[in-house]
């Protein structure tokens, strides 16, 4: 993959970002266009085999805490429908209070590309200057528009770091601090934890997630 070089998310007021969401921009390009359709193909990198996993049907420490919200910055590596393989960078904002999920993916100047919302009854895919779709959920409606789903109910618990609990996990922990995780593999994603935050900050600092089938890779910066 790609040495990824994050580039910071430009300063910016939350009102700036949100009154330039579907604001009608520049022709972004090809590969502005290319970067839109990795992005939304979130989920999925690393190679290391987990060291005596626990199988049992996961059981999620996610927290009681109603609201969370992270910024940060990624770099994506996925083939397109011709299978040519293509690079893609920028920021994301995603805010969850209780069940649903808002994810905004920004081009490297800030410029909103996608806004994804997932909740329980429907899921909601925006595009600059185009009608907003739904679904009933976000794999659906991902599937229909885009030919590929995004994981937002799984990244819910793997950002936190947390095995999701719908499914079998298994899970390596950290040789240097046993209760944190290294590594998850669930519903076939493989996700490396590389870097925690400093104390006293909390939470994670860097991950990386892969899929094999269709291939998809994702570095993820989180700021704290």
């Amino acid at each position: 993959m790609a040495e990824f070089q994050p580039h910071r998310r430009p300063t910016a007021t939350a009102a700036a970002r949100r009154s330039s969401r579907l604001t009608p921009r520049p022709a972004l390009g090809m590969a502005a266009a290319g970067l839109l359709a990795g992005l939304l193909t979130l989920a999925g990198c690393a190679t290391q085999a987990p060291h005596e996993p626990s199988t049992a049907r996961a059981t999620t420490s996610l927290t009681t805490q109603t609201s969370r919200a992270y910024h940060g910055r990624f770099a994506v590596q996925y083939d397109d429908q011709n299978g040519q393989q293509r690079n893609a960078y920028g920021n994301f904002d995603w805010h969850e209070a209780d069940s649903t999920v808002t994810l905004q993916l920004l081009n490297p100047l800030g410029q909103t590309l996608a806004i994804v919302t997932s909740s329980p009854a429907a899921a909601t895919l925006e595009l600059p200057n185009k009608q907003p779709l739904t679904a009933d959920n976000v794999s659906t409606l991902m599937q229909q528009a885009l030919g590929f789903a995004l994981p937002v109910e799984g990244l819910r618990y793997w950002l936190q770091p947390s095995v999701a609990p719908t499914s079998r996990a298994h899970t390596t922990p950290d040789a240097k601090d046993p209760q944190r995780l290294a590594q998850i593999q669930q519903d076939g994603w493989t996700i490396d934890y590389l870097a925690y935050a400093d104390a006293p900050a909390t939470g994670v600092k860097r991950v990386n997630l892969a899929r094999d089938n269709p291939p998809l890779q994702i570095k993820l910066v989180l700021d704290q």
